[in-house]
């Protein structure tokens, strides 16, 4: 009984211990509620899905399923401070960056679903499988420049 004991205790810190050192991606800049969210966030929000296929020539090569959350649900949850200009909105720059310093940057009429085509998402599962660090896919840019892997920040400018 006395091990039982100490084993929930040492699995109590060692999950406490882990949620601190669980990376986290941060929503910031131009918004009314800055965001600090971990993958446990992410995975209880709306989902969204993408078929990444890169085209090379005459070629298709699938580079994968991917699930995560539209970059507009993150976004919209941040809530935009916008001012009083006719589509004051449509003026900011959502700039997002990865561990490595990688960064691309998307207008907000490329990630508003009013205007956008398909949704831009944080993957958090590749394959069914699980990331260690969420990554940025946007499903219809041909050399796959603008995907950002290791999603650390997302900023609005």
């Amino acid at each position: 009984m006395k091990y039982a004991v100490l084993g929930l205790v040492f699995a109590a810190f060692a999950s406490v211990a882990a949620a601190q050192d669980a990376p986290t991606i941060t929503v910031s800049g131009q918004v009314q509620h800055p965001l600090t969210l971990t993958l446990f966030d992410l995975q209880k929000m709306p989902s969204a899905d993408a078929t990444i296929v890169l085209t090379r020539t005459e070629t298709e090569v699938s580079l994968g399923k991917f699930r995560g959350v539209s970059l507009w649900t993150l976004l919209d949850k941040a809530g935009l401070a916008n001012g009083a200009e006719k589509n004051a909105y449509l003026r900011h720059t959502v700039l997002v960056t990865g561990s490595d310093g990688y960064a691309a940057a998307f207008s907000e009429g490329e990630i508003d679903p009013m205007f956008a085509r398909d949704q831009i998402i944080l993957a958090i599962t590749k394959d069914g499988a699980l990331l260690d660090r969420p990554r940025l896919v946007v499903p219809n840019d041909k050399q796959r420049s603008r995907d950002v892997h290791d999603v650390v920040s997302i900023e609005i400018k």
